[in-house]
């Protein structure tokens, strides 16, 4: 009885230096990447939960957009989940139907050519219209599983550059896809593909 009582006494403590360990190491990706400046903690908790429920991970890496954020904005972040690494921070464009500066709109039916929430998985690349292009499988039921069907590929374009933002004030807007600044794009996808998450938010709603 009394070894018992140690037992669980020694567990007790083990519980209580294990969870601020726990809760250090998601404060230090959030803070010492330096993302806290960048996207709320709502945002961040419901990536990292997201993150940790996707099986079948290849690479430890986080890739978070934020679509309640203006096209105007950095919006799309890549973060090493291993090192708390930002590896990127950049613009990304929303669907033509999800709204014009802000995207307030989601949707998974097909032709809708707005953009889905909610999480992916990255698979293989490919040279497509917008030429180095990487194909995401949807992860989410009733947010993003039409992703193939629908060809929402992650790909550079024109509309999603720093000179367009320049110009009209804003990125232009893709038909579903997060399209992201052509001279950008290689790298990125280069960064993420095959077997990378994504995490896609947005404040708003959904059909």
């Amino acid at each position: 009885m009394q070894r018992m009582r140690w037992s669980v006494a020694l567990l007790g403590l083990w519980m209580g230096w294990a969870s601020p360990a726990a809760a250090l190491n998601e404060s230090a990706l959030y803070y010492g990447s330096g993302l806290s400046r960048l996207i709320s903690p709502r945002v961040f908790d419901g990536a990292l939960q997201g993150y940790r429920q996707v099986p079948g991970k290849r690479k430890a890496l986080l890739t978070i957009i934020d679509y309640s954020k203006p096209s105007n904005e950095r919006r799309l972040f890549i973060l090493d989940m291993v090192k708390g690494r930002l590896l990127a921070a950049t613009w990304v464009s929303h669907g033509r139907n999800s709204g014009d500066e802000w995207a307030h709109s989601f949707s998974d039916r097909p032709d809708s050519l707005q953009s889905s929430l909610g999480l992916y998985r990255t698979a293989e690349t490919y040279l497509g219209k917008y030429g180095y292009s990487l194909r995401l499988d949807g992860l989410t039921p009733g947010k993003n599983l039409n992703a193939r069907k629908r060809a929402i590929v992650l790909h550079g374009a024109p509309y999603a550059s720093p000179a367009h933002l320049k110009r009209f004030g804003k990125l232009g807007r893709s038909w579903g896809c997060p399209a992201v600044p052509l001279e950008q794009a290689p790298r990125i996808i280069r960064l993420i593909e095959g077997g990378s998450v994504i995490y896609a938010y947005g404040s708003n709603r959904q059909a």
